[in-house]
């Protein structure tokens, strides 16, 4: 049976609010998408909660009738990058209060320098582009090939090589100038 196929079959499944398919997919998926949130959030119970959601919209979405129309698992990502998303435009995350909080809890210097590096990157990768955000969360937050990732996001290998490349240009240049002006 072709991969098409077995796309069809499961898009007809989880349109049926099919229960052990539904199981399945939760099995399968959660925890990728739990990674990619955690990746791009950097905490765990936001990861958590996006990962979750992700599954309550699709059955939302199946109930009225917009659910997956060609991929499930793109679909699925593609509902994770939107409430990361809105996570980030309801909440954003200074360098300088995580700083403070970590001072405060008795982190050691070391660690954090390492976790202000880290909101640092966070937030060098929220300046990129929706696209080079998934390729850059799907390549290294979840370690996936460039044909795994071109797969993901419905695209070629060429561009996904595209979009990297860019993204990583501009987040060495943000990271520069970040370094320069601390």
């Amino acid at each position: 049976m072709s991969v098409l196929n077995d796309e069809q079959i499961l898009l007809d499944r989880v349109r049926e609010l099919d229960e052990r398919t539904l199981v399945r997919l939760h099995d399968r998926f959660y925890p990728e998408l739990y990674r990619f949130a955690l990746y791009r959030t950097g905490d765990q119970q936001v990861a958590e909660d996006v990962a979750s959601d992700v599954f309550v919209r699709l059955i939302d979405a199946i109930q009225t009738g917009r659910g997956p129309s060609q991929t499930v698992r793109g679909w699925l990502f593609g509902v994770a990058g939107n409430l990361i998303a809105e996570h980030f435009r309801k909440a954003p995350r200074e360098a300088a209060e995580l700083h403070e909080d970590l001072a405060a809890a008795g982190t050691t210097a070391g660690e954090v320098e390492t976790r202000i590096r880290d909101a640092q990157v966070a937030a060098a990768v929220k300046t990129l582009t929706r696209e080079q955000q998934d390729v850059v969360s799907y390549r290294f937050g979840l370690g996936y090939s460039l044909e795994e990732t071109a797969t993901a996001m419905g695209k070629n290998v060429n561009t996904i090589k595209q979009l990297q490349f860019r993204a990583v240009g501009a987040l060495k240049r943000q990271l520069e100038i970040g370094e320069g002006t601390a």
